[in-house]
């Protein structure tokens, strides 16, 4: 059977821009999708980038004015990857051209606009994604499983962490993220901790409902580019203790100058029968540690991601072979291009998207005040 084409926009080439790319490339070979995709059109700042970017990752087509992109009725989706600041524009745009839309993480540096781009999407009756593909790792999926099947009993505790060392050095120039519109350390990689922690612990501690924040400014200003310098007022270090509604507590740390770390995006959970241990940095591998091994034998214990953790059989037929970031992003593709077809719902929609964009703001000004503030 003949399935049917879904022309497919992409605004922006970086890093995140090809990781997109090559999520469609992968899914389109992995999964069996309900659509034939196209990679349609390619939008970038010039018709030099645009043209480049395209040639290299098999988009037909390359422009440099994403507006006209966003209304092109030949395309379905629109996948923006953008700076910050230009999600809620962009994402306006394309949902009110009746696209269904693929955003990048935050999805607004604001939750008035974050909420805005939702409520325009369901108004619309448009699917949208937001893009937080490690959650889509088969691993963090085991250990929810294995969280809502009670075998760590009942959570007591929580800690994660998402530490970089992108912009530690105090010599680097001033870019989008250091921008008040750019959002900050918390916003942009504590949004994933945030993410996780909800994700993991949802099924039986529930949401968070409390937060104690502290956000700090390490690196004063930074040049400018034109030999000056700009002041920096972003976080480049965002904590928070939590509260869940279940009453379990925990903490969070998103940090963008941990020199040293490349992709920390760790997690433990604490529970009254066993513990989980995880770190990105080794992804295809969870650690687990039960109170019911006998003593004398009592320690964590190393699962490898294997087929029998799915989707990962998809991408390999033999255990502890492992999977890497671009397959995330694939099965986050094919996740979004499912709800599309109706198969399912939204794995992370706009809704989502403005929830993890409330705890950021909230963490922001709890740091403020230097109170706890309750979740909205």
């Amino acid at each position: 059977m003949t399935k049917p084409k879904l022309r497919i926009g992409l605004i922006g080439s970086g890093f995140m821009g090809k990781a997109h790319a090559f999520g469609y490339t992968t899914a389109a070979r992995v999964f069996d999708l309900p659509y034939e995709l196209e990679l349609h059109t390619l939008a970038d700042v010039s018709d030099e980038a645009a043209n480049k970017a395209a040639a290299a990752l098999g988009f037909a087509r390359a422009t440099s004015d994403w507006r006209a992109m966003a209304a092109d009725t030949a395309i379905d989706v629109v996948n923006i990857t953008s700076p910050n600041a230009l999600h809620k524009e962009m994402a306006l745009a394309a949902i009110a051209a009746g696209k269904h839309v693929y955003c990048e993480k935050p999805l607004a540096p604001l939750a008035v606009d974050a909420r805005e781009m939702a409520e325009a999407a369901e108004a619309a009756g448009v699917k949208t994604q937001v893009g937080f593909n490690y959650l889509c790792n088969p691993m963090l999926g085991l250990a929810r499983e294995m969280i809502a099947a009670g075998e760590l009993g009942e959570i007591r505790g929580y800690r994660g962490v998402h530490a970089e060392d992108y912009m530690a050095d105090s010599a680097g120039v001033f870019t989008f993220r250091h921008d008040r519109a750019g959002g900050g350390a918390l916003a942009d990689i504590g949004s994933h901790a945030l993410a996780s922690a909800e994700f993991l612990l949802a099924p039986s501690a529930g949401p968070i409902t409390r937060v104690m924040g502290d956000c700090v400014t390490m690196i004063a200003e930074r040049p400018d580019g034109k030999g000056g310098m700009r002041r920096v007022e972003v976080d480049d270090v965002g904590r928070a203790f939590l509260r869940f509604a279940s009453g379990a507590t925990g903490s969070i740390e998103g940090n963008w100058i941990a020199t040293g770390r490349k992709m920390q995006h760790d997690f433990e959970i604490y529970g009254t029968k066993g513990a989980l241990a995880f770190s990105q940095e080794r992804f295809n591998k969870l650690h687990f540690f039960s109170t019911e091994d006998r003593r004398g034998r009592q320690g964590f214990r190393r699962i490898e991601a294997s087929p029998d953790h799915s989707p990962y059989g998809l991408f390999c037929v033999a255990a502890g072979h492992q999977i890497g970031f671009n397959d995330l992003k694939a099965i986050e593709v094919a996740g979004f291009l499912d709800a599309i077809a109706g198969r399912r719902p939204e794995p992370f929609n706009f809704r989502a998207g403005l929830r993890i964009q409330t705890l950021v703001e909230t963490i922001h000004a709890s740091s403020r005040a230097g109170v706890w503030r309750e979740v909205g």
